[in-house]
């Protein structure tokens, strides 16, 4: 087993529970007066007001107060959290329908700030700011280096609608510093990342996360589908770490027949909930196919589920994460918050998908995924591991399981026919993606010209991007290896004219181009023709 290709996983992996623990809220922002009330009086706090009034030494009550705290929770489930006060906007910006700020993507590259894309109407746009740009000032100081990351490029560029932020920006071609004054405005964040008609007939829905406006969004993008004479779809929720539970099951129901159940979750000092369908959905009638993978999560699951229970579509791919648990968010009296699994829920068959784990051993807990890939499950249907004894019925009478997540109806395997040590280094170190904004960069003025991802795809395969990729990946210390190169080669290429093309028309570009030969959509498709 590649050892950078585990470290590759691992990675994505701490980055999935980081956004499970971010989503899943049953409801908006709880007050938790009470539960503020009854910690005041707590065995802890006694034993905090003694050690600093007793104590040999002088200790930071403050920062052992948020140990206990962050203890406290990481004893109970993998997915109660303790969020300190100083956290908790940025925490909740993630689901939330807008931030404030200057209106950019951007990424680090050689210890600058590369502006990748400008947002259409935001506050950069009006005043000029171009992709390409670099950012080396901040409110007049100098804003480049090693110890820049974007933690600290988005505490300085973020801030309250209204205030401003002085930016000095170096352009292409352009020898002196240019100086902007920028008021800070809302950026909206969507979360269906891509609606297009993939096929004639065929609309691809890809949803990154279930936010307060994802079901406003969902309608628009259907809306919009219908328009072009979609009549069947495909919902990508793969790597969607979840979200809101009331967007998801708005979602399901622009699916569902009347009086179909949706999910019904239940705790011990949460009453028993259920959501079912009221039979006004847009496209109760119409053909879907789900895609899931090991990293689709909580709110993806029970959209998946609410589906694969009522045999109202497909679901392929592989099988999601496994995530059956409730969290509401309660503020305590400082403003920090505590995000509690109050209840499990369950799919219509009445199965939790809620995977085993242990209280106080989230270490064993996150470490699932990575146990997954070394014994070969998303590589091998049967090496999937299913607790046969948690069998349920689907509506239609088919078996399905639960206790470890949603088990598609159609497993498709990760494609590692063109895995190669180079190509893992070149991934794992982001060089294809520097290559890409690197290229755009120097030829933006011709890239500019393009206006579709067709045409983009039809001139990059004009080009020699292979060659110039490798002599690049070589000055980073990745020697070529024209073996691995060949064998590597359609995925290589695939990948640099994806992200070129998101550089320069954004994710209208980029999505169709990724997926062109996506097995896991080829196989959406084909089941799709087998529907009327």
């Amino acid at each position: 087993m590649n050892k950078k290709n585990l470290v590759l996983v691992l990675i994505i992996l701490i980055s999935i529970i980081s956004g499970i623990m971010i989503g899943n809220l049953l409801s908006k922002r709880a007050n938790g007066a009470g539960i503020s009330g009854m910690m005041s009086h707590s065995k802890v706090d006694e034993l905090l007001t003694i050690i600093k009034s007793q104590y040999v030494d002088t200790v930071n009550i403050n920062k052992t107060t948020e140990e206990v705290m962050t203890d406290i929770a990481s004893k109970l489930d993998p997915h109660t959290v303790y969020i300190p006060a100083a956290d908790l906007a940025a925490v909740n910006s993630e689901l939330e329908g807008s931030f404030s700020g200057i209106g950019v993507q951007f990424n680090i590259q050689n210890d600058t700030v590369m502006i990748v894309a400008v947002i259409s109407g935001g506050p950069s746009e009006k005043v000029g700011l171009l992709a390409g740009d670099r950012i080396i000032q901040v409110n007049d100081t100098v804003f480049v280096g090693k110890k820049i990351n974007s933690e600290k490029v988005m505490k300085k560029l973020r801030g309250k609608a209204g205030t401003k932020v002085k930016l000095g920006v170096k352009r292409r071609g352009t020898h002196e510093i240019l100086r902007y004054s920028i008021t800070r405005g809302e950026i909206p964040i969507n979360s269906v990342d891509i609606a297009y008609l993939i096929e004639p007939g065929v609309g691809f829905i890809k949803v990154s996360k279930f936010a307060d406006t994802t079901y406003s969004e969902f309608l628009d993008a259907i809306a919009k589908l219908r328009n072009l004479g979609a009549k069947k779809y495909i919902i990508d929720l793969r790597e969607n770490s979840g979200g809101f539970m009331e967007q998801a099951i708005n979602m399901v129901n622009e699916f569902l027949p009347v009086g179909r159940m949706i999910v019904y979750s239940q705790g011990k000092a949460y009453p028993r909930f259920e959501a079912k369908s009221d039979g006004k959905g847009s496209c109760v009638n119409l053909p879907i196919v789900v895609l899931i993978d090991e990293f689709s999560a909580s709110a993806s699951e029970i959209f998946s589920g609410a589906i694969q229970d009522n045999d109202r579509g497909v679901i392929i791919g592989r099988r999601s994460f496994g995530k059956g648990l409730v969290q509401q968010q309660m503020k305590l009296s400082d403003n920090s918050a505590i995000r509690l699994t109050v209840a499990r829920y369950y799919t219509p068959s009445g199965r939790s998908i809620q995977k085993p784990y242990e209280r106080g051993k989230a270490e064993d807990y996150e470490m699932d995924i990575l146990n997954r890939y070394k014994h070969g499950e998303l590589d091998s249907k049967d090496s999937i591991h299913v607790t046969k004894t948690k069998k349920y019925k689907t509506i239609g009478g088919r078996t399905v399981y639960g206790g470890g997540g949603i088990m598609p109806d159609i497993f498709v395997p990760r494609d590692t026919s063109e895995y190669t040590p180079y190509l893992n280094k070149v991934i794992n170190y982001g060089y294809l993606y520097q290559y890409s904004f690197q290229y755009s960069d120097k030829n933006r003025e011709k890239l500019k010209t393009i206006k579709s991802w067709q045409q983009m795809s039809t001139y990059l395969d004009s080009q020699d991007l292979l060659s110039d990729f490798s002599a690049f990946a070589s000055t980073k210390g990745v020697l070529p290896n024209s073996a691995q190169i060949n064998i590597s080669k359609r995925f290589l290429l695939s990948q640099l004219k994806a992200y070129i093309c998101r550089n320069m028309l954004g994710d209208p570009g980029f999505y169709p181009l990724l997926y062109k030969d996506d097995k896991t959509v080829k196989t959406a498709l084909e089941e799709l023709k087998k529907k009327k």
